[in-house]
């Protein structure tokens, strides 16, 4: 499925088979999930993606083949394909730490092909074996949707009340964690959405309610998946002193304007930018032992559009997943 011009749906196409290059795999895609970030530039709210494009970037599926540098991976083996794709391994940040703030980064579905087709070719080193009882529509949310999340859930520290504005993909992935590790959890949905809230209950939320409601408690932290400035701005009025604020998008709205007492306590706002290859193995890690259950909706490859439809419309309860054809 392929992106020509943003803003148009993608088109479904053949195209010649990649082939890997130094360090890289090639990789037959069995599911790849559907993401917001998808979504964000399929609208052209992402600037200068690679075009033609093949988006994607929560991809799981089986190694086809194998560069002769290649030590890491075999023939056979099954991985998954985050959205951070490379990075230069030079700059301070990723010398620090941080490559997920490289500013030569290459980003899986935007500046290279990703996982909405029958095969995909990876950096080696960027890949990550997957845990064996995920099977493959239950593993590619875990690779955005939770690796997001869970570098979210990190930038809060450790709160015992944590908010959880708009409750899809990562949201209900997150909340299992924060569960796991004896958070208690605060879902915040569109208001009236009353399904939501309880898919959110059924996970152990102990309290839910609109994006427009207050909690019953103050919170120490509050994490924003949906793409609305405004969320962050509410939710820094129902945090106590020294919590903070996070943004887990890659896009959001502007943020309205707010008073400056709403900030004062030492309260924080923050972002999250992509993620590093150690928050893919931490969360991979604890991910078993919770154990994750990932709600998804599958979808044919050629339905990629009204996949990307149903989550700009908020009809989905937790993730989309694209299956390729055998």
């Amino acid at each position: 499925m392929v992106l020509d011009v943003p803003k148009k749906p993608l088109q479904l196409r053949d195209v010649l088979e990649p082939q890997p290059e130094t360090g890289q795999l090639l990789v037959r895609v069995s599911a790849c999930a559907v993401c917001r970030t998808d979504l964000h530039i399929v609208d052209g709210e992402l600037p200068k993606p690679k075009l033609p494009l093949i988006p994607g970037h929560e991809i799981v599926g089986r190694v086809e083949k194998v560069a002769r540098d290649v030590q890491k991976f075999r023939e056979g083996d099954r991985v998954g394909i985050p959205w951070l794709g490379w990075t230069c391994g030079e700059c301070r940040f990723c010398r620090s730490g941080r490559e997920n703030l490289c500013d030569r980064a290459r980003f899986t579905g935007y500046n290279i092909d990703g996982g909405y087709a029958e095969f995909a070719v990876a950096d080696a080193r960027f890949c990550f074996p997957l845990p064996d009882q995920f099977e493959n529509v239950a593993a590619a949310p875990l690779l955005c949707a939770g690796l997001i999340g869970f570098r979210a859930l990190r930038k809060c520290g450790d709160p015992r009340r944590l908010g959880l504005y708009g409750f899809g993909a990562a949201a209900h992935i997150i909340a299992q964690v924060a569960v796991f590790e004896g958070r208690k959890v605060f879902a915040f949905t569109r208001p009236g959405d009353s399904e939501t809230q309880k898919f959110a209950q059924r996970l152990g939320a102990k309290w839910t309610g609109g994006s427009d409601e207050a909690p019953p408690e103050k919170l120490d932290a509050a994490i924003i998946f949906a793409p609305v400035g405004a969320l962050m701005a509410l939710a820094l009025r129902h945090l106590d002193k020294g919590g903070v604020v996070v943004s887990a998008g890659i896009h959001m709205s502007d943020i309205p304007a707010f008073p400056y007492r709403d900030l004062w306590g030492e309260r924080a706002i923050c972002s999250v930018a992509n993620l590093t290859r150690r928050d893919g193995e931490e969360f991979l890690e604890i991910a078993p032992r919770v154990p994750i259950k990932t709600e998804t909706e599958t979808f044919p490859l050629a339905q990629a559009n009204e996949a990307l439809t149903r989550l700009r419309e908020g009809k989905l309860n937790g993730a989309a997943v694209l299956l390729m054809e055998t």
